[in-house]
Order: C-alpha cells, then sequence, then structure tokens
C-alpha cells in the first residue's frame, strides 16, 4: 500500500545581500523545499507571480520597495492570502514589529538567522498544513462561527478575512471562553519559541481583531491579559 508524499514545499527567499540568500536557499534546499530568491521587493512581485511560494522570507529594509510595502501588495491579492509571510530583519525595534504585522506578516525573525531554528519554524508550520487532526471543528460562541479547517470567520452570514496570526489568536481565545491568557501565553501558543517577538505584537493582533469583527469579542482584563466573552 503506498503513501501519498506530503507536498513540496515552495520557499520564496527575498534579501538584498546576496550572502543571506544563498545561506538560506541552499539549507532550503537541502531540507527539501524549492526555492527562489530576489533582492528587492519589486522584484519579489514578480517572481512570487510566477513562481507562486507558500511560505515568503522577507527582508524588511531594501532598495526600491521595501519589505513592508511588499508584503502589503502582496496580502492585497487573493491568492497570497494564505502564503505564510515571515520577516528577516535586524531592526527588532517595535516600531519595525507593528509595522510588519500590521502589513500581514505571520512572523517576524531576528537576524542574525539561525538556519536550524528557521528550518525548525518552518517545519511547525508545515505540520500544522498537514496534520489532518488539528482542529477539525468550527466554533460557534456569541454570534461568531470560527471554522478551524477553512481559517474562516462568519459573523451573521458574512465572511471576515483574517491573516493566518489573527485567525489563530482569535480561536485559540475562543477555545477557551472566559479564561484569561496573559501575553506571555499567547506569545508561547500563537508564535512559539523559535521566533523572536515582543510581547507589543499580542496587543497589535488584538487591536486589528477587533477592528475587523468587533470590540466586544476580546476583553482586556487589566494588568493581566486577554479573555474572549462568551456572553
Amino acid at each position: 500500500m503506498s503513501t501519498a508524499k506530503p507536498p513540496v514545499y515552495k520557499v520564496l527567499v527575498v534579501d538584498d545581500d546576496p550572502d543571506i540568500v544563498e545561506l538560506l536557499e541552499f539549507n532550503l534546499k537541502k531540507e527539501g523545499y524549492l526555492t527562489a530568491s530576489a533582492g528587492d521587493g519589486r522584484q519579489a512581485l514578480e517572481v512570487a507571480a510566477t513562481f507562486g511560494p507558500d511560505i515568503i522570507l522577507l527582508d524588511v529594509m531594501m532598495p526600491h520597495l521595501d519589505g513592508i510595502a511588499a508584503c502589503r501588495l502582496l496580502r492585497e491579492q487573493p491568492r497570497f492570502k494564505d502564503t505564510y509571510i515571515l520577516f528577516l530583519t535586524a531592526r527588532a525595534e517595535e516600531f519595525s514589529e507593528v509595522a510588519a504585522f500590521d502589513a500581514g506578516a505571520d512572523d517576524f525573525i531576528a537576524k542574525p538567522i539561525k538556519p536550524r531554528a528557521l528550518l525548525s519554524r518552518l517545519a511547525a508550520l508545515k505540520r500544522r498544513d498537514q496534520d489532518p487532526h488539528a482542529a477539525v471543528e468550527a466554533i460557534e460562541i456569541n454570534g461568531l462561527r470560527i471554522d478551524r479547517t477553512g481559517f474562516a470567520v462568519y459573523q451573521e452570514g458574512r465572511k471576515i478575512t483574517l491573516p493566518k496570526k489573527e485567525f489563530e489568536l482569535l480561536a485559540f481565545l475562543a477555545a477557551a471562553p472566559h479564561k484569561v491568557f496573559n501575553r506571555e501565553e499567547l506569545l508561547q501558543n500563537i508564535w512559539g519559541n523559535d521566533v523572536f517577538v515582543l510581547a507589543r505584537t499580542v496587543d497589535v493582533h488584538v487591536r486589528k481583531v477587533r477592528e475587523k469583527v468587533g470590540d466586544h469579542h476580546i476583553q482586556t482584563i487589566k494588568g493581566v491579559g486577554y479573555r474572549f466573552n462568551a456572553d
């Protein structure tokens, strides 16, 4: 009895430093990924259109078109709505991180990049995509229907599109209504250990979810964290 082979993931590496591109492509190819590369945001849009990546590793500071602008333009295209976009940057300031997530990034990885940690993170993304037992049910609560397999949220029959991390945050909180989670718990469960992100990241994502589904679904518990309001 033959077993179906897992899909081969395509990764687009975007950075204006050719040494970084070469290092990442070398390690990615060793792990069986198909790769393509671009040296700036403008070229990234062109390559993405023909390559069709599943994952984009995107530098922030680049000539012609920076990573933030490129990410925003990619997210405006329906075909890249579910593409994983991970920012690679030496600028670990809060401003860069907030701007990246506002543009639609899934994760934020600080340079210098450790190939083993990056590959571990990509493997976790693949496992989540390929696990047939992962969150197969839909959550219906407080006027929302959260489809955890289709990564979709419905409110009174209207579909609301959320980027992956915003969706995961909403679904995680909704799965344990009234339970309060602090920022560290949310960072651990949504972003994991392999990505450097600030606690402020949680606040940014909560704000963006509230803008799309309404303020009353996620409550702030002052000095503690957040919880989903099921009332």
